[in-house]
């Protein structure tokens, strides 16, 4: 199967597109929607994280779970939603963190891609799930896939910020180098934990220092 993903990383993953859990991924896509079942985000962004944000581009890794499950919320960015939809509460809460820490006006919408485009990728550990059933597509194979997208960032990059927030996102921190990249860790931003460290955790400059510190352009977090 031909899969539409960037050109830097559909060289930097070519292995995995031929190898069986990939291959399990998209017989078991192929069935849910035989099957007529609503699958998020829409097939042309299930690899947004990857075409948003070119291999040769990264700059930083945000790590999430699972994409959101509700009709138009998912657009293959971990925490974004598209123009027009409400922002959720976790995503909330980030702005509000990134008020407090670098003084950022809130956005009045809740779409990340201002900064996927300058090199922070969304990256959801699960690329798809089913509508209204959250981590439905969480063993299908999807772990595999990104895990080796993580893998190949801490082999083949430098200085990279890699924001691990919650414990899900922090198990991950096993397949990064730390002595070649910037592991953030805090609490998840949802409004169940954000009060237990996020709040607080001032990630957003302390990526932006690293950054400055190895020579490389910050982000400019304003949306």
């Amino acid at each position: 199967m031909e899969v539409a993903i960037e050109a830097s990383w559909k060289e930097v993953l070519k292995d995995e597109f031929s190898k069986s859990y990939f291959q399990q991924i998209v017989t078991f896509l192929k069935q849910e929607k035989k099957a007529g079942k609503t699958i998020y985000p829409p097939g042309p962004l299930i690899f947004n994280a990857f075409n948003a944000t070119p291999f040769d581009k990264v700059k930083v890794v945000l790590i999430g779970q699972d994409p959101y499950h509700g009709q138009g919320q998912a657009h293959g960015l971990s925490f974004s939603v598209p123009n027009g939809m409400v922002q959720p509460p976790s995503l909330i809460n980030i702005f509000k963190e990134l008020q407090h820490d670098v003084g950022i006006r809130v956005p009045s919408h809740g779409n990340l891609t201002g900064w996927a485009e300058q090199g922070v990728m969304l990256l959801n550990a699960s690329l798809s799930v089913r509508a209204n059933e959250p981590m439905s597509h969480s063993k299908i194979g999807w772990a595999e896939f990104t895990d080796s997208a993580i893998r190949k960032i801490s082999e083949q990059k430098t200085h990279i910020v890699f924001l691990l927030w919650g414990k899900f996102a922090q198990e991950k921190q096993s397949i990064i180098d730390p002595g070649k990249h910037l592991l953030l860790k805090a609490a998840h931003p949802s409004p169940f934990s954000a009060d237990k460290g996020f709040f607080g955790c001032r990630h957003f400059s302390k990526t932006n220092d690293y950054l400055a510190k190895h020579g490389v352009s910050p982000i400019d977090w304003q949306l």
